[in-house]
């Protein structure tokens, strides 16, 4: 049994002390009231439907009760990737399916899963269990095997590479390149080719040179003809060809006719025809530089132009809110989507607008400038970050803090360290203990915990000395820092805590978790 002493929260502190031997787990509905408890488990939650327990060194699934319903053999859990529980023994690897089928008895060295099969290996050999027809057959001997993102299995022999699982098993290939869930890349003599998921060419070996650019989306050259090519199951989609020359450069696709730059090419065709380019240069993902004969500069996106060419300018770069910072003889202002000059380039940094305003460098200190580019130099920054709902990270006096729109600090702590999370919530840190501040700017904890992380409205879970307890959006304990491990199951919306009795008791300052004078 555990008892809890607590302090006088005037003087903000309390301290947890616990007696007893028992190993317990206490079982929390979302209203962190106690359910039941079950002694001697040593629970995991592998997926949301996956629940292990091990009781001496015996695992086994449990129930969405939390009950132990099937020995697994083993005595530990080597990988989970639904639906396939991978289990480890003495004698070796075993499989078994998530609703507690064995599929494969624990004697192969190695398994390695997909979706639908399995690739195990005894010595040189390798087995191959079929989900769909329900099989599990030898596929050969070899020097290594490995199943690809799509499904088959890549084997390399003495003679080269095959697909053991396709519907020619004995071809034997120079070359086999695993690129995406859907595609491979193959080389034979005759050039190289695509093969898809069942292992049958969608475009023949025939190609001299070919390049995976993204999703399935490929750039090839056949003799004198270049293609850009889409994936299909059943059969490839020239999407371009051309007797010019198209080159992959700094990942940009580029078509040159009679020697000069003509068009900037995206994956599935043209997104740009234009005479006269000199030049193209990225300045981020799906943007573009394009430098004119004219000593023009413009912005291309993915879509079209942005910032149709212009005189000037040295670089333009993506923006937003209808402003590009744009650099002028090494010195950053802002333009508009017609070109015109909106804001001077006097800057030496200058970031994109958000929430009307936009942190640039003058004279080595931040600071944020509206859309009027009015200056406030009143509050000036060793670095300073975008606005977020209202709110901006920025350094000052080596201390990171939060400002809303009008310069005003709105914490009352300086922290190592500031960073926002996908949540709108941020977390902080001084001296390597970690805090946290809601999308408000309100302190919610002082940094003291070695973890912390909101898994829902309301709990956010918290570490410290090893330790874990749950706190609530106000900073209040729901569960004090005492468990020895934290596990949060979603499908049948229990949280559960494993007691067990700590070495020294644990004090933690209550007072500190939403207010403490900075240093």
């Amino acid at each position: 049994m555990r008892t809890i002493k607590l302090g006088l929260f005037g003087l903000g502190f309390t301290m947890i002390s616990l007696l007893g031997s028992a190993q317990t787990w206490e079982i929390y509905d979302q209203n962190i009231q106690l359910k039941s408890r079950i002694l001697n488990e040593d629970i995991n939650f592998l997926s949301e439907q996956i629940r292990i327990g091990k009781t001496n060194n015996q695992v086994n699934l449990l129930s969405k009760e939390f009950r132990p319903f099937l020995n697994l053999k083993g005595h530990s859990i080597n990988q989970i990737i639904e639906p396939w529980i991978i289990v480890e023994s003495k004698q070796g690897f075993g499989a078994f399916h998530e609703y507690g089928e064995e599929i494969l008895a624990l004697e192969y060295d190695e398994i390695q899963t997909f979706y639908t099969r399995l690739l195990a290996k005894k010595g040189n050999k390798y087995w191959v269990y079929d989900r769909m027809n329900r099989t599990n057959h030898m596929i050969g001997e070899f020097e290594n095997a490995t199943l690809a993102q799509n499904g088959q299995v890549i084997a390399k022999g003495a003679q080269g590479y095959f697909l053991p699982i396709s519907a020619d098993p004995d071809r034997i290939y120079k070359e086999i390149k695993e690129v995406n869930e859907n595609f491979i890349i193959s080389k034979e003599d005759s050039g190289y080719g695509l093969i898809n998921r069942e292992g049958r060419y969608v475009l023949d070996p025939i190609i001299d040179h070919m390049v995976h650019l993204e999703d399935d989306y490929f750039y090839a050259f056949d003799g004198n003809q270049y293609m850009l090519i889409k994936g299909r199951e059943e059969k490839v989609d020239i999407n371009y060809t051309s007797y010019h020359k198209i080159t992959f450069e700094n990942n940009i696709l580029l078509e040159y006719i009679h020697g000069k730059l003509r068009r900037v090419m995206k994956n599935d065709g043209i997104l740009l025809d234009m005479t006269g380019m000199e030049a193209v240069k990225p300045v981020g993902k799906n943007w573009y530089n394009i430098y004119t004969r004219e000593k023009k500069v413009g912005l291309l996106g993915n879509s079209g132009w942005e910032v149709n060419p212009i005189g000037g300018v040295d670089a333009i770069l993506p923006g937003s809110e209808n402003l590009y910072p744009a650099i002028k003889d090494g010195k950053l202002g802002y333009i508009n989507k017609s070109g015109s000059w909106v804001i001077e380039n006097k800057f030496e940094e200058a970031r994109q607008f958000s929430n009307g305003m936009a942190a640039v460098k003058l004279n080595g200190q931040w600071t944020f400038i509206n859309s009027k580019g009015t200056l406030n130099l009143q509050n000036t920054y060793e670095d300073a970050k975008d606005f977020h709902r209202g709110l901006a990270i920025v350094k000052k006096d080596g201390k990171s803090k939060l400002i809303n729109t009008n310069g005003d600090i709105i914490t009352e702590h300086g922290y190592d360290k500031i960073s926002l999370l996908p949540d709108n919530y941020y977390l902080t840190e001084i001296k390597g203990d970690l805090g946290l501040i809601n999308p408000n700017g309100k302190e919610i904890l002082f940094p003291q915990y070695e973890l912390l992380r909101r898994e829902s409205s309301d709990i956010i879970l918290a570490r410290k000395y090893g330790k874990y307890g749950i706190l609530d959006d106000e900073g209040n304990f729901r569960l004090p820092i005492h468990y020895h491990q934290i596990l949060f199951d979603p499908t049948s919306k229990s949280i559960l805590a494993k007691d067990i009795t700590p070495a020294l008791p644990i004090e933690i300052d209550m007072k500190s978790n939403k207010k403490r004078k900075a240093d």
